[in-house]
Parts: structure tokens; C-alpha cells; sequence
């Protein structure tokens, strides 16, 4: 069965990682996807390769989200590109990890410019485009378990983790008289370039996953299922909600 048939799919951050497997998980479920990326050239033609390998329309189209333009410009030319905008993933995101009495302003500022700022403006980009279609649309943002938790090396990250999980509660109040659902997805610890440093240490990756109970620690394949069914019509009486993607570590307290 496939969920999105005909609709129009835009993810952001989606040469690698999980944007990259969102991407590709749509146009298996029958999406066209226009994805964006920021400066991985091969990464980017490899998704839309697999893409179209589906059976389905891709395009990629480079940009930095912490640029304002970057967003109007992306969802513009998806638009033009596809013909229209079903469904926007807000997925791209940096962790650079340190510590907090002396961390740089510049990496406390870039972050918070990429993963709060970008969020806000290519979901507005987004839901004005989706306004215009006047027929709804569904809005799904990559949030985290660190909007819940803290992280000694992550005090840049997890605020703005928090408030992309913020923002997608609000936005589904002020989107929803037009149609438009607004979900974010909470993803513990998965696996992907963005804490391949982090997690080089087996013996830390092993204490990782033993706090797990599922017992492993997430692929970016795990994302796609609850990003997919958000978007989806299976979904149409759900907005304003988070779903933890994590395999229970945040229940798992003692």
C-alpha cells in the first residue's frame, strides 16, 4: 500500500542521513520529492537517483537553511519543478558537540541559525505555499528525544530541538483553519553522520544501546515509517502532536 500516491513530498537536509532515507521512503510510497541540500553534490544525485529508481519525479536543490532565502528559494523552485507542495519534512539539522563554559558564539549562533531558525522559515515558506493550493498539507518536523532530556555536550542543541518540537505545536494552531497538520517526530540516538564522531567509541556505543529497551540503537530506515504515516491520510485527525522514535530510552528511567 502506498500512503502517498500522487502527493508532492519536500525534504530538507536530505543527502544523507535521515533526510535521506525520508526522501527515498516517500517515492517508494508513490511521493515525488524535491529534497534539499546544503553542499554534498554526490549524496544529493545518489538520492534522487534512488528516487527515480521508484518510479518517481526527484529533484535536488542546494541550499544553506540558515540563509532566509534558502527557503522561499527551495520550496519556489520544488514548486515550479513538481507542480505543488503536499508535504514538507523539516528534517536538516547540526550537532557539533562541546562543551558549555567555553563554547564558541559562533558555533552556539550557527546552530541555533540551522536548526531553529531554518525549521521556522522553510515551514513558513512551506504552509504559505500550501495555503495558496488551498488544499491543506502536512507539515512533519525531525524534533528529538534532546527536547526532552538534556545533553552535557549538546546545551547549543537540545534548545533548539525544543523549539522546533515548539514550534510544530503552534504552528498546527495557527495551520489548522487551512487544512494543514503540523507533527514532529522525537528521535532518540539513531546512527548517522551527524554523531559518527561521538559514537566512534564502541565501548560508548555498547552502553548506549544497553540502556535501550529495544536493545539496539535507531537507523535513519527507522524514521520513515512514523514520518511517512504523519504525512499520510492516515493521519488526517492528527496535528499538534510528537512522536518519540527511540526504542523506549525515554521511558527507561531506572
Amino acid at each position: 500500500m502506498k500512503l502517498l500516491a500522487g502527493k508532492t513530498v519536500l525534504v530538507t537536509g536530505a543527502s544523507v542521513g535521515i533526510g535521506r532515507a525520508v526522501a527515498i521512503g516517500a517515492a517508494r510510497h508513490g511521493a515525488d520529492v524535491a529534497i534539499n541540500f546544503h553542499a554534498d553534490d554526490a549524496g544529493a544525485d545518489s538520492c534522487v537517483a534512488a528516487i527515480e529508481a521508484c518510479g518517481c519525479k526527484g529533484i535536488a536543490i542546494r541550499g544553506d537553511v540558515a540563509h532566509l532565502a534558502t527557503a522561499t528559494d527551495f520550496v519556489a523552485r520544488a514548486t515550479e519543478a513538481l507542480g505543488r507542495v503536499d508535504v514538507f519534512v523539516n528534517n536538516a539539522g547540526i550537532c557539533p558537540f562541546h562543551a558549555f563554559l567555553d563554547m564558541p558564539a559562533a558555533t552556539f549562533e550557527r546552530t541555533m541559525q540551522v536548526n531553529l531558525h531554518g525549521a521556522y522559515f522553510m515551514v513558513q515558506a512551506a504552509a504559505n505555499q500550501m495555503v495558496a493550493q488551498g488544499d491543506g498539507g502536512a507539515i512533519v518536523a525531525v524534533s528529538s528525544i534532546s527536547a526532552l532530556v538534556g545533553g552535557e555536550f549538546q546545551t547549543h542543541y537540545t534548545p533548539t530541538k525544543a523549539g522546533v518540537h515548539s514550534l510544530m505545536q503552534s504552528a498546527a494552531i495557527a495551520l489548522g483553519k487551512h487544512g494543514i497538520r503540523c507533527n514532529s517526530v522525537l528521535p532518540g540516538t539513531i546512527l548517522t553522520d551527524i554523531n559518527k564522531d561521538d559514537l566512534a567509541d564502541l565501548a560508548k556505543r555498547e552502553r548506549m544501546a544497553a540502556r535501550v529497551p529495544l536493545g539496539r540503537l535507531g537507523d535513519a530506515d527507522d524514521l520513515v515509517g512514523p514520518i511517512v504515516f504523519l504525512a499520510s491520510d492516515m493521519a488526517r485527525y492528527v496535528t499538534g502532536a510528537s512522536l518519540l522514535v527511540d526504542g523506549g530510552a525515554f521511558v527507561n528511567l531506572q
